[in-house]
């Protein structure tokens, strides 16, 4: 993503949230995967300080609020996006403790040493995954975990067509121990690491796409950015059914210790 032109593999940003407003999830994931993350992470209180960075309409955000205590902050640049995640939260009688405010991940408004617990799911790739873990860090208390997910190669080598469709998306996409080096390298701890099974792309995310494109196209009847829009996320999702065992998304878990 490239947030200085407002654009995402040269589609209006404000395009493509309005294509995923209608869908759970944004990216890859699923309620599983998320508590399966959430079971490494100890010491949460009723008084824990929670922020979930690019939290999107809140699919994730919303299976945290149920399982753990604390309060919750997503935080999210599309308004689209915040107004529906502030939404489901009332829907859930979650209101009290889970907010959703507009802002943005490279410049966030949280005191340093404040937070608990930093969630991002399918979104530290728009400021970069070094930068992220990186720049998120004071914000933790000592003891304070980071849980993100992120693309990562599963083999050193691949083909070139998903080699070159990767390099002209996300040049950051790396092998897992790359990954963890970075981790280690930022001042954090190595918790856990997993990769996300093939229904988080499947039947979380690429299916649901099935009905919000349909919302989409009729909205934008005869609009050939519209219909581009759509046709990419065909791409999409052919080349992950084509190239599945080269690459995927992993969750890393890691603890800042001082």
């Amino acid at each position: 993503m490239n947030n200085d032109n407002n654009t995402i593999l040269g589609f209006d940003v404000n395009l493509i949230c309005e294509y995923f407003l209608s869908t759970e999830r944004q990216g890859p994931g699923s309620p599983e995967v998320t508590l399966k993350a959430l079971s490494f992470i100890d010491n949460l209180t009723d008084k824990s300080l929670i922020a979930d960075l690019g939290c999107g309409t809140g699919g994730q955000t919303m299976v945290l609020a149920q399982h753990a205590p604390g309060s919750i902050t997503g935080i999210d640049f599309f308004p689209g996006f915040i107004d529906r995640f502030n939404s489901n939260a009332e829907k859930l009688h979650l209101q009290d403790r889970v907010k959703g405010i507009v802002g943005s991940m490279d410049d966030l408004s949280f005191k340093e040493e404040s937070l608990d617990l930093i969630w991002s799911e399918g979104a530290i790739y728009n400021i970069g995954f070094e930068r992220g873990v990186n720049e998120w860090r004071k914000y933790l208390k000592t003891g304070g975990y980071i849980a993100v997910t992120e693309s990562v190669w599963f083999t050193e080598e691949r083909l070139a067509e998903i080699h070159d469709f990767w390099m002209s998306v996300y040049t950051e996409i790396d092998t897992i121990p790359n990954k963890v080096a970075q981790i280690q390298k930022a001042g954090y701890v190595p918790v856990a690491t997993f990769i996300l099974p093939e229904n988080c792309w499947t039947k979380h995310y690429f299916a649901p796409q099935a009905k919000a494109e349909e919302i989409f196209l009729k909205k934008h009847v005869g609009n050939k950015t519209a219909e581009e829009l759509v046709a990419s996320n065909h791409h999409e999702a052919e080349l992950y059914s084509k190239y599945k065992e080269y690459y995927g998304y992993a969750f890393f878990i890691a603890k800042k210790i001082k």
